[in-house]
C-alpha cells in the first residue's frame, strides 16, 4: 500500500485481504450447510457491496435504515431486528425486511398483525437469552444480568406465537469456536423444547473465524452435529467484523509534537473519541505499523487525538523510527466498528473512505463541511 496516493485522515479497505476473508466465510457456509449474512452494524462501506454479493446470503440490519440500504444497495431484503420498533418506521422496516425478529413479547403483540397484513411474505421471529455468554466486557455482553436484549426461557413460556417462525440468539462477540459450540448447547438445553417448532435459528455474530488461529473445522462440526439433529432449521450466522477483520486500516499524520512532565504527545489529525471509539469503549490497543508497546521505564509516545476531549488520547507506543510532524502513521484493523461509529464532534471532519487494490488507492468518498451541515440542521 502507497501511503503517498492516499490522502490523510483516511480508511482504507485493501480489497485482497477482503477477498480473502469472503472465501473462507463462503467455504465455512458450504461445507457446514448454513447461511451466513453480513451484519451492517459492524460493517455498512457499501461501495464494496458488489464484491462481497456473490458470498454472502443476504444482510442483517439494527435499524430501518441499514435496511434500506440494504435492500437499495445490495439488493435483498435484509433480516432485521432492533431493540424497540416504533409506529413511523414499522412499515417501512417490512417494506424493506424478508425477516422481522422481536426483541419482546409486548413489541410483538404491537405488531405482528401488520407484518402478517404486509404484500410481501415476512418471516417473524423472537430473539432469545440464552442467559450465557463468553464476552468478558460488560459493554459488550447481550447476555448480562437483567439485560434488556431478547427473552429469557422462563419469560417465553413453554410454546411460541403461532406466527413465529424463528429464534435470534446474540451472545458473542469477537469470540471462539468453542464459544460458538457452547451457544449452540445453551440454545438447545434452555429453548429445545421449541426448536421442533421453528423454521430458522439465527446464532448473531461475533463467530470471529477469520482471524488467525480460530478453530474453523470445530465451528463446521459444531453447525454440522446441530443441523444433523434438526434438519428442518435453517441455521443462519450474522458476522460483522469477521468480513473485514484484518483487511483494512486508517491512514493519520502526526500534526504537531508537544511535551509536559516528560509525557510525549503526538498530536493527530484524527480522534480517538470521533473515529475510534471502540479504543475508549471496550477499551483496547490499536496496533500501530513499525511501532510496539513501550516497555516498562522506557520513555514511550502518547497518540493525541484532535478533538478538545481532555480524554482523546492512547499511549505509550515506542517506534522504529522517532516520529516527527509530517510522519504517517497507520492504525491497523480499523474497518470494523469505526467507520459505522464516527462522529462530527468538536466539527473535526470524517476521515475519507476509499479502497487498495492491484490498481492503486481508489478514493469513494471526501466529507466536507456540508456534512457536518447538514447532520445538525
Amino acid at each position: 500500500m502507497d501511503l503517498a496516493q492516499i490522502p490523510s485522515p483516511c480508511y482504507v479497505l485493501d480489497e485482497s485481504l477482503l477477498t480473502a476473508n469472503l472465501e473462507l466465510i463462503r467455504d465455512v457456509s458450504r461445507r457446514a450447510d448454513v447461511e451466513i449474512i453480513l451484519a451492517l452494524k459492524g460493517f455498512a462501506m457499501w461501495g464494496v457491496f458488489p464484491l462481497i454479493k456473490p458470498y454472502v446470503h443476504g444482510v442483517s440490519a439494527s435499524s430501518v435504515h441499514e435496511a434500506r440500504l440494504a435492500y437499495e444497495e445490495m439488493g435483498t431484503p435484509a433480516h432485521t431486528y432492533s431493540p424497540a420498533c416504533t409506529d413511523d418506521d414499522f412499515d417501512t422496516v417490512l417494506q424493506y425486511s424478508s425477516h422481522v425478529t422481536f426483541n419482546s413479547l409486548t413489541q410483538y403483540e404491537r405488531f405482528h398483525n401488520r407484518a402478517r397484513r404486509c404484500e410481501r411474505p415476512v418471516s417473524m421471529g423472537l430473539r432469545i437469552n440464552p442467559e450465557f455468554s463468553a464476552v468478558d466486557t460488560d459493554l459488550y455482553n447481550p447476555c448480562s444480568p437483567g439485560s434488556r436484549l431478547g427473552l429469557t426461557a422462563r419469560q417465553i413460556g413453554e410454546n411460541l406465537p403461532e406466527d413465529i417462525d424463528g429464534l435470534h440468539v446474540h451472545a458473542l462477540c469477537e469470540s471462539s469456536a468453542e464459544a460458538s459450540r457452547n451457544l449452540l448447547e445453551m440454545v438447545e438445553l434452555k429453548f429445545g423444547r421449541l426448536l421442533p417448532r421453528i423454521r430458522w435459528l439465527n446464532l448473531g455474530g461475533g463467530h470471529l473465524m477469520t482471524r488467525r488461529g480460530y478453530k474453523i473445522q470445530y465451528l463446521i462440526d459444531a453447525l454440522k452435529t446441530f443441523r444433523a439433529k434438526y434438519p428442518h432449521i435453517r441455521v443462519i450466522l450474522e458476522p460483522g467484523a469477521a468480513f473485514v477483520w484484518e483487511a483494512g486500516v486508517l491512514v493519520a499524520t502526526i500534526e504537531d509534537i508537544v511535551e509536559n512532565e516528560d509525557i510525549r504527545t503526538a498530536i493527530l489529525d484524527v480522534s480517538f473519541t470521533a473515529h475510534m471509539p471502540d479504543c475508549l469503549e471496550m477499551p483496547y490497543k490499536p496496533r500501530i505499523r513499525d511501532a510496539s508497546d513501550a516497555c516498562a521505564g522506557e520513555q514511550g509516545w502518547r497518540m493525541g487525538g484532535n478533538s478538545c476531549l481532555a480524554g482523546d488520547y492512547m499511549g505509550e507506543w515506542s517506534f522504529n523510527e522517532e516520529p516527527f510532524v509530517g510522519k504517517r502513521l497507520v492504525f491497523e484493523d480499523m474497518i470494523h466498528y469505526t467507520m459505522v461509529k464516527t462522529t462530527t464532534f468538536n466539527g473535526v471532519p470524517h476521515p475519507s473512505i476509499g479502497t487498495w487494490s492491484d490498481r492503486g488507492f481508489t478514493l469513494l468518498k471526501k466529507f466536507g463541511y456540508e456534512d457536518y451541515k447538514n447532520r445538525l440542521s
